[in-house]
């Protein structure tokens, strides 16, 4: 006799959910994200400021910090740490989340949601068309850049600790490992 198969939540259900509640929809399952500590949110603002100030100095579009709701397909709504879209694709932004994939999204990794991250959530972005994803680790301090090839990831640029990484998505765009892992 088969097993029933556990029933998967979907946006719907999500939505309903009361605004600001620390969860996300991942593959159906509804997945609690404790707040984050400081390092990760100093490493967000510093990332945020060097992408932000060169969209908008090349007015190439429009970066977004969490808490966002980003609405991937009936089973997935994350709230990645950082997303970029570009002005010619605006129109996925909405009054209440963002619909479809991001051209980049960054994700800083967490003890508690690293394996999402590196996972499920990886999976996900690369499925639904993401262009370049961004992997961010305080604690061991690489960076690593997957470029989106035919419909998968392929590691595109990588840095530990020192160096720079490069956006193959938004030419002229680098990061300076040192300046972002800095201490405070």
């Amino acid at each position: 006799m088969p097993l029933a198969k556990e029933k998967r939540l979907n946006i719907n259900y999500y939505k309903i959910l009361p605004e600001g509640a620390p969860y996300q929809l991942i593959e159906g399952e509804l997945v609690m994200t404790p707040t984050p500590n400081p390092r990760h949110q100093i490493i967000l603002g510093r990332i945020f400021r060097h992408l932000s100030d060169f969209a908008d100095k090349k007015t190439k579009g429009f970066v977004i910090l969490s808490p966002i709701d980003l609405y991937l397909d009936n089973e997935n709504a994350f709230q990645p740490d950082i997303v970029f879209i570009s002005k010619d694709r605006n129109n996925i932004i909405k009054e209440d989340g963002i619909y479809g994939p991001p051209d980049l999204v960054i994700e800083i990794l967490s003890p508690s949601t690293a394996g999402y991250d590196l996972k499920e959530k990886f999976r996900v972005y690369e499925r639904s068309g993401v262009k370049e994803y961004w992997i961010v680790d305080p604690e061991t301090k690489p960076v690593e850049i997957y470029s989106n090839i035919e419909g998968r990831f392929s590691l595109s640029a990588k840095a530990e600790e020192k160096g720079e990484v490069r956006s193959l998505l938004l030419e002229g765009f680098e990061l300076d490992i040192d300046e972002i892992f800095r201490p405070f």
